[in-house]
């Protein structure tokens, strides 16, 4: 299937008392994050996607959107949940992870857990050193979408990536890093064995952030980076419906 032919739209399902936001990551769409959406769903949660602004377009759009936009979006998502259900539990995939992580740095009244799929707050990459000055003189360089180990399979990432959004990320990695220690609630974090877009250096930060007892983590063997549209998937929807009753309470869905 083309990159054209996908369905880039938002998800809302409104269904039990408990809410699950997720978030897409960097020149993705909600095409990630569907399927889990919709076995949440399916299981008696309401849920929501947000399409984030400059996503689901051309990166030329993107260029012209920044982390504040990006934010602003699941921040809104958030709230809608808030006023609707009892809980809220927050998930995101690379940087959605990080998105995810701000949510419960800034609103920990209304996150009770977070669950990240091989997310993004930093690099090794010495590439990224360059941005700062690479991205007022070239607007994009070669994709990095669709690390993807399961054949067949297409997430719909932009063929290009829009520097001066990329660059607007990493201005965001430094804010999620420098208050980690606000983050209060549960974390599930599902890493990939082979990730060929996010190195390791996130899950090594949040280690060294997070309690032993505030972090649990899952490897994913048969994964690469789009791991929720992988051969891991059925794992991360019983991973992530097992952590959710959890922080929840175990609160009752067909009500």
């Amino acid at each position: 299937m083309s990159s054209a032919a996908l369905d880039h739209s938002p998800v809302a399902i409104d269904a039990g008392p408990v809410g699950v936001l997720l978030s897409h990551g960097f020149t993705g769409s909600p095409v990630s994050m569907r399927p889990w959406a919709l076995e949440l769903a399916a299981r008696g949660h309401s849920v929501r996607v947000p399409l984030l602004p400059g996503h689901g377009t051309t990166w030329q759009e993107m260029n012209t959107t920044t982390w504040n936009d990006w934010y602003g979006a699941v921040d809104a998502a958030l709230t809608e949940l808030e006023e609707r259900c009892e809980h809220v539990v927050v998930a995101g995939l690379s940087m959605g992870g990080a998105l995810a992580l701000r949510l419960a740095e800034k609103r920990p009244d209304v996150v009770d857990g977070l669950v990240l799929v091989n997310p993004a707050i930093a690099s090794r990459d010495k590439r990224l050193l360059a941005l700062p000055v690479l991205h007022r003189v070239v607007a994009s360089l070669d994709a990095i979408g669709n690390d993807i180990k399961k054949p067949g399979v297409e997430e719909g990432a932009y063929p290009r990536t829009p520097l001066r959004a990329l660059h607007s990320q990493t201005v965001m990695w430094k804010d999620v890093r420098a208050n980690l220690d606000a983050v209060r609630c549960p974390v599930l974090l599902l890493r990939s064995d082979d990730d060929h877009v996010v190195d390791d250096e996130t899950q090594r930060l949040l280690r060294a952030a997070l309690p032993a007892e505030q972090l649990e983590t899952v490897a994913l063997h048969d994964s690469y980076h789009v791991a929720t549209l992988d051969h891991d998937a059925p794992l991360i929807v019983e991973r992530s419906l097992a952590f959710i009753d959890r922080v929840t309470g175990g609160v009752d869905r067909a009500r």
